[in-house]
């Protein structure tokens, strides 16, 4: 991969393949909806395009019934002149909780192997012992390290703070820095000073912002950080920015040209590709939550848009979400007792669960979820800051946090899980074997599907005519779908019904 120079003019990194559907769509953007597009994107002249890492691979085999794998070796073989970005949560990969080293050295080797360029790596505690091992074996594999930033406001965070971190990430060989804003805090002063702190001690490492638009305020943050000097901007294609989701690729583009900073890029194509992405999010219409509008209150509660998403899921779930405004007053609490982590995932989850239960529950700290118990433990990382002494007993009584990196403690995975699945008597690849790691019950469900054999074409046919009468649709649509996956007939016949019921036109799509 050709190593790229900062230069004057500023690049542009979209995310539409990745962070804006998973913001506004629920991350069921499906590889075939990616690929008709892909020459276009692969001619735009992005620095590089984000389609993979984040919730992406849990969703693909949860949901869709796809190779996470498969979708980068098809991006990839359809867009060969553009770098193929992924987000990496350091020591999580691209799961819930901390894995062991080699589950990290090997998910970064393939991740290289399938198609990967850039990885952006982040921890949600910004404690740099869980970015170690994905940042060396980036390094081993010789691809860009994007070692991250993850801003929030907090009592314990400041542009001294992320400069002490951006040092020691510089250390450990990070090619650019990403200012991680996800949930749309950074103002345009703040944008700027942190920028050319950034510039000044590091002029050699590119900065790379990321911003989501919750708060409306991303555009100008933008803006600012070119003025300082930042070096790339993540987009989202209009039909696909805005909201939770980030600023217009065109926009930028536009308002950048002419001056000494301009992207080059051409407003014509991009126009081309935004008017497809808006026939295609039409198709995801029943996966946008009521949650992904532009609202400045989250400078009150900083929840990124996701979070927010999931908050309504549990609260709608238990049949509460009219208790929505009340779980937005506790999670700052939760935070700041919690010691000030930046909400984003898995700290937003804990925080969020947490808060949510503390509200259900009619007594704060009531029930206490395993995850939040091992952020106590320290098995998390570091927090930004201390933890309410009180909230801590609640949660580990007398236990002494552990202090080391929380992956020292964790023995090698994968033999293990790679013993279970002989015994299962599976059949496995490498990649097979990382994802099963990752994540075992919806990986072992994504692999009898994807391995079950083909069923006759006789009931094939019977399954498409009986799919387009319960949906109306026509019978080769349907004989489309029902063709592709191996899905049983009964498991067809409850998605159908389940969609007529509650209007999820899309979601019998596996």
């Amino acid at each position: 991969m050709p190593k790229p120079k900062p230069k004057d003019r500023v690049h542009i990194t979209d995310l539409v393949l990745r962070d804006a559907h998973q913001s506004l769509l629920a991350t069921r953007m499906r590889t075939e909806d990616m690929l008709p597009i892909a020459d276009k994107l692969n001619r735009a002249g992005y620095w590089s395009l984000e389609m993979w890492g984040g919730a992406t691979f849990d969703s693909m085999m949860r949901f869709l019934n796809e190779d996470p794998w498969e979708r980068v070796r098809k991006l990839k073989a359809a867009m060969p002149d553009t770098r193929m970005q992924m987000l990496l949560r350091g020591q999580n990969v691209v799961g819930y909780r901390n894995y062991a080293d080699d589950v990290v050295r090997e998910f970064v080797k393939l991740s290289t192997q399938a198609g990967i360029d850039v990885f952006r790596v982040f921890d949600a505690l910004n404690d740099p012992r869980n970015m170690e091992a994905s940042i060396e074996a980036v390094k081993e594999n010789r691809q860009w390290v994007e070692a991250t930033i993850c801003y929030t406001k907090s009592p314990v965070h400041d542009v001294q703070t992320f400069l002490r971190f951006a040092g020691k990430l510089a250390e450990m060989g990070a090619q650019s820095f990403c200012i991680k804003d996800m949930a749309g805090l950074l103002d345009p002063n703040d944008s700027y000073e942190l920028v050319r702190a950034l510039k000044s001690e590091y002029p050699d490492v590119l900065v790379h912002m990321h911003c989501h638009y919750t708060s409306g305020m991303a555009s100008m943050a933008y803006l600012k950080a070119v003025e300082a000097g930042a070096d790339i901007l993540d987009c989202a294609i209009s039909s696909m920015s805005m909201g939770t989701s980030h600023p217009p690729t065109e926009a930028m583009v536009a308002a950048l040209a002419g001056t000494d900073r301009e992207t080059g890029m051409d407003i014509g194509l991009l126009k081309e590709i935004s008017e497809y992405f808006r026939g295609v999010r039409k198709r995801y219409s029943s996966y946008e939550s009521a949650f992904t509008a532009v609202d400045p209150a989250v400078l009150l509660w900083q929840i990124p848009g996701g979070m927010i998403s999931n908050l309504s899921s549990q609260l709608k779930e238990q049949g509460a979400l009219g208790r929505m405004d009340e779980v937005l007053a506790e999670v700052p609490r939760v935070r700041k007792e919690l010691g000030y982590p930046p909400l984003v995932t898995p700290s937003s989850q804990i925080v969020g669960t947490q808060a949510t239960l503390n509200v259900l529950m009619g007594a704060r700290y009531k029930m206490i979820p395993k995850e939040t118990a091992a952020y106590v433990r320290g098995l998390y990382g570091k927090p930004p800051g201390p933890i309410d002494p009180e909230v801590q007993r609640l949660c580990i009584g007398d236990e002494t946090p552990i202090t080391t990196r929380p992956a020292d403690s964790l023995e090698p995975e994968l033999p293990k899980r790679r013993a279970e699945l002989e015994k299962l008597g599976m059949r496995s690849t490498d990649e097979d074997l990382v994802s099963y790691a990752l994540f075992p019950q919806v990986a072992l469900e994504f692999f009898d599907r994807r391995d079950r054999k083909e069923r006759p074409r006789a009931e094939l046919a019977a399954l498409a005519a009986a799919v387009a009468d319960l949906l109306g649709v026509q019978e080769e649509v349907a004989r489309a779908r029902v063709c592709a996956p191996p899905v049983a007939a009964s498991a067809w016949a409850v998605a159908a019904r389940k969609d007529l019921t509650t209007g999820r036109a899309d979601s019998w799509r596996y």
